[in-house]
């Protein structure tokens, strides 16, 4: 009788989290213009899903596509053929994206820290050489990049979602606000938050996985998973696989 209460109190690991059933998901980490990177990364993930079997597979893009990198137009044109060639493919609004798109919009403040946080890789990548670039002041910048850029790639980073859920997870590019349901966030925070939510330790209602806040490795924590793991400077650009109770990664 004791030996059977002793083994009916002992506590049972409750299993860890898990997305929708028959769902695996590959969440890509901050891309920042690395074209050559994302390429190497996809191919890595089609090998690996068609490896592990059948199932409802969803990338997930995490946002921050552009800037720093040689190549954010390359980046951008490559994942609307990737929507295509994969439907369920779903992309989240970075800080830069929004940046980027209130500078095409012509809101001046915006452009001008769009070119301070590595904005004007991003117009070089769209066809001004850096002598011109140098030479123009904002608002001929502001005209130069309105004329350039393709108005498909702007729709299509438009388009881009704030949160995504599945099952037991959240995925949001920069993190939450700790204190609010996540019904409540607002875009801002899920795009720019950073301390606040990184040195929350308490749970939060989904276990989140995120970008926009750079480490050597993905930063696995009790109520988080970060994936930005530099790619821009590290040559890096990371994936976390998760299906069941099952997690992996891949990188360049």
């Amino acid at each position: 009788m004791l030996k059977k209460l002793l083994r009916s109190s002992r506590a049972v690991a409750a299993p860890g989290p898990a997305p929708a059933p028959g769902t695996r998901i590959y969440a890509i980490g901050d891309i920042h213009g690395c074209r050559d990177e994302l390429d190497r990364l996809l191919t890595m993930i089609d090998t690996d899903d068609a490896a592990r079997g059948a199932a409802d597979t969803m990338l997930v893009i995490l946002g921050d596509l552009i800037d720093r990198g040689p190549d954010s137009a390359g980046v951008v044109e490559r994942l609307m053929t990737l929507a295509q060639q994969r439907p369920a493919t779903r992309f989240l609004k970075g800080n830069h994206e929004e940046l980027f798109l209130h500078a095409l919009a012509g809101q001046k403040d915006a452009l001008r820290m769009f070119c301070r946080v590595g904005g004007k890789e991003t117009v070089l990548s769209y066809g001004i050489d850096a002598a011109e670039y140098d030479s123009l002041d904002y608002p001929q910048l502001a005209e130069r990049m309105a004329a350039l850029v393709p108005a498909e790639h702007r729709a299509f980073l438009e388009g881009f979602e704030d949160m995504i859920v599945s099952g037991d997870y959240a995925f949001v590019h920069a993190g939450i606000r700790p204190d609010l349901p996540l019904d409540d966030q607002r875009p801002s925070d899920l795009r720019w938050i950073r301390e606040s939510f990184l040195e929350h330790r308490g749970a939060h209602p989904k276990m989140i996985v995120h970008g926009h806040t750079i480490t050597a490795q993905v930063d696995r924590r009790a109520n988080r998973i970060g994936v930005d793991t530099g790619a821009y400077a590290s040559g890096k650009l990371t994936a976390l696989g998760i299906e069941g109770h099952e997690t992996w990664i891949l990188n360049t």
